[in-house]
């Protein structure tokens, strides 16, 4: 009896020791998986390549193809006149209908496109979207000198891009030119390059007329382009394609977004706007050789024609005349005067600092009504 006992209790002092190692077996696991995952988990944070160049949580790499696909059904079809079948393989197309593209910038039904696509303020023009759908679409607001326009649709929820800040793009920057020109044929079509120039200046020699601050790009611009969308990788509007070099492959322009940032604005707050007019034409310092090789400007916007009807007639400056501030901001591009006027309302008060034979002088000019 006595040796049956000792032996039941060897055997549960074995038991014991054995159910202790296990137990001490599996703490030793869970700490060290503990600390592995820690250390893992560091350095994730630390070395994670794909989280260092995220858009709004998501890798730039992975989503720009469907960023940019999505950006296509943003992209609309203008014409002048209503079209009557689906190709635009017709004589004369472009003169006969008008063919342009346009971008929907707001989901209300406001669409950006070319002056030469749309026409001029209060004109009419004909919208097709990417399902076919046509509307009949008002011109709202024009301007021929920067070939931009604005058309109203009567719609809502549509699909329309965001605005990029145009002027924070960079040389060898990534960009996409999307056009509609109507037709089944070609329509939605997407040329990838990059922006290979900022801030040029082109000339219509039969006009003797300049565009200023232009976005060049070696995007491929299609016939039915203009007015179409430049886009960068994330699917943002930075510019509206406007013309190409027929004489170079490789070098179409865009005019930047940011100009009619403060007329969409009014728009979507008031339904309207009212455009402020100084009654100038003027030109950066880039343009002045184009008009006079003797004239030497390095900063500031030379008048080159005051208009009789314009709110700087008979106010004291002349032609020859540099603006070198509006309001106390120094300004350089045609662009920026014409964006800081946008902001304003007629019969709201400007002052113009102008320069003179190295003298500078202030004028105080009440902004007319620009009629069309």
């Amino acid at each position: 009896m006595y040796y049956e006992t000792k032996k039941e209790r060897k055997r549960d002092k074995i038991i014991l020791i054995a159910f202790m190692s296990v137990i001490i077996a599996l703490l030793c696991v869970l700490i060290i998986k503990s600390d592995y995952n820690k250390e893992e988990k560091s350095m994730k944070s630390e070395y994670d390549v794909s989280k260092l160049s995220t858009i709004n949580e998501k890798n730039v790499d992975n989503d720009t193809t469907k960023t940019i696909g999505d950006v296509i059904y943003s992209v609309v079809g203008i014409s002048k006149l209503q079209q009557t079948g689906n190709s635009i393989f017709l004589d004369d197309s472009e003169q006969k209908l008008g063919l342009g593209s346009g971008v929907i910038v707001t989901e209300n039904g406001y669409i950006l496109t070319n002056q030469h696509v749309a026409g001029n303020k209060y004109s009419n023009c004909y919208v097709t979207m990417e399902n076919g759908t046509t509307y009949d679409g008002t011109v709202v607001w024009s301007d021929s000198n920067i070939d931009l326009a604005i058309v109203k649709i009567s719609a809502d929820n549509l699909n329309y891009l965001e605005l990029a800040d145009s002027d924070k793009i960079t040389l060898a920057e990534d960009v996409y030119a999307i056009g509609n020109p109507i037709g089944i044929e070609f329509q939605r079509t997407v040329t990838k390059g990059i922006i290979s120039g900022i801030n040029r200046t082109i000339k219509f020699e039969a006009e003797e007329s300049y565009m200023e601050d232009l976005i060049q790009t070696d995007a491929t611009i299609n016939e039915g382009n203009s007015g179409g969308a430049l886009v960068n990788i994330r699917g943002e509007l930075i510019g509206i394609n406007t013309v190409k070099i027929t004489e170079a492959e490789g070098i179409g322009f865009a005019v930047p977004i940011n100009i009619v940032k403060p007329i969409l604005e009014k728009l979507v707050e008031t339904g309207k706007f009212e455009e402020g007019y100084l009654g100038i034409y003027g030109y950066d310092k880039e343009v002045i050789p184009y008009l006079d090789s003797s004239l030497n400007i390095n900063s500031g916007i030379y008048i080159a024609t005051i208009l009789p009807d314009g709110a700087l007639f008979n106010k004291g400056a002349v032609v020859g005349d540099i603006i070198t501030k509006i309001d106390g901001t120094e300004i350089n591009k045609m662009n920026d005067l014409k964006k800081y006027i946008y902001t304003k309302k007629p019969k709201d008060t400007v002052k113009l600092t102008i320069r003179r034979h190295e003298k500078e002088f202030d004028i105080d000019v009440q902004l007319g009504y620009k009629m069309n």
